[in-house]
């Protein structure tokens, strides 16, 4: 197996994009459970999500939700996050708020509807150009509940000319990522329910279009690193939204509830050439995201303990010996190659992460050193009335 010591370097400059609206409270569809601490403003939620950066050095950038974290002025936002030591990333759309997209957003069969979520796009790309982000995300609600409501491949029609008038708008430098989600809160059908649709309708814009795959926008039981596998094939896997589910949607942190999975996923990342050193304009082709939302733990601590699994299976990932898997593999010794993956996964690499951490000058345990900090109390005592809600 490979030594942490061959693979260490690989490890700098890892770099996992928080969301801004994991700092806000959130909840299920019964409760919003309030917390103290929570920010007022975008502003509070970049200096929480630049907190999470200087205790683990793995969270340069933030991104960013509209309307949510509208502002008038983005280009002191990106100011106010650059001298917090942050960047302002992904900018997310969002066509699930509004009356009007009760029977879809952009692939609505009102022409109007259509041309009002096409607009709010168009201004998340002025957005984009104000605060220096590469990629617009959007994720669709579109759908129906119930068979004969819709016009399937109409649908699937509107859709994909809305997306090529986005896209004309996308800079040369820019992105445009198309997210998937199995279900919910369109139960019949959901526009863009999986990696296949996502890929066609990408495909069919051009190079600049890529795929967000969401870990807990899938079906039971899928294969999701055969997914990250296929898309990286195909030059089409642009980001990922890490968390954990149990059942469905759950939003937890990632790793929590299969972190053999997220091992699993991480090896296909980098074995499909998804992981590395960032391109010459500061981006990795693959952009790794959270989307979690904190409903009853600490929203920073939630941060850090994510990045920090994320790290640890990246690092479990590496360690895997690719040469001597191949050669099993192709000698038809299933055992031996089964076993050269698990015992790269069942190596503890927490202390050599924390000599890693301290030969960089970062807190061996990110966790007890923001517990000690009093950053938390500091803010809990400053911060009344804070909401912040995400969609709630």
């Amino acid at each position: 197996m490979t030594s942490f010591a061959a693979i260490a370097d690989q490890l700098d400059g890892q770099a996992i994009e928080l969301p801004s609206w994991a700092f806000g409270n959130s909840g299920t569809r019964f409760k919003v459970f309030g917390s103290a601490g929570t920010p007022r403003s975008v502003e509070e939620k970049i200096a929480d999500a630049a907190t999470v950066h200087r205790f683990t050095g793995l969270a340069p950038t933030v991104a960013l939700h509209i309307p949510w974290d509208r502002v008038d002025d983005y280009a002191a936002l990106r100011k106010h996050a650059e001298d917090l030591g942050v960047a302002l990333g992904t900018i997310n759309s969002n066509t699930f708020q509004d009356d009007d997209y009760k029977l879809g957003s952009l692939a609505h069969h009102d022409a109007k509807v259509r041309r009002k979520a096409i607009d709010h796009h168009l201004a998340c790309v002025d957005v984009m150009d104000a605060t220096g982000s590469r990629d617009l995300k959007i994720w669709l609600a579109d759908g129906s509940n119930y068979p004969g409501q819709a016009d399937l491949r109409g649908r699937q029609d509107r859709l994909a000319e809305s997306l090529a008038t986005i896209y004309e708008r996308i800079g040369d430098d820019q992105r445009l990522v198309l997210e998937y989600k199995f279900f919910e809160p369109a139960f019949y059908h959901t526009d863009v329910p999986d990696w296949g649709t996502s890929y066609a309708q990408v495909a069919a814009l051009g190079e600049r279009a890529v795929v967000c795959l969401d870990t807990g926008h899938h079906a039971p039981g899928t294969n999701i690193e055969f997914i990250v596998m296929q898309l990286l094939r195909l030059g089409k896997l642009g980001s990922f939204d890490f968390n954990s589910r149990f059942y469905a949607d759950d939003d937890l942190i990632v790793g929590a509830a299969d972190p053999f999975q997220l091992f699993r996923i991480l090896f296909e990342v980098i074995r499909g050439g998804g992981y590395g050193p960032a391109n010459p304009d500061g981006h990795s082709d693959v952009a790794f995201m959270l989307d979690q939302c904190h409903n009853i733990e600490d929203k920073i601590p939630g941060q850090i303990r994510s990045v920090l699994n994320v790290q640890e299976m990246t690092a479990r990932a590496l360690l895997v010996d690719r040469d001597a898997l191949t050669a099993l593999q192709e000698s038809g010794d299933v055992l031996g190659a089964h076993g050269v993956l698990m015992d790269a996964f069942y190596t503890d690499v927490r202390a050599d992460l924390a000599a890693w951490r301290e030969e960089r000058g970062l807190p061996a345990d990110p966790m007890r050193a923001y517990a000690e900090s009093g950053y938390q109390a500091a803010i809990e005592a400053d911060r009344t009335g804070g909401t912040q809600l995400s969609w709630n």
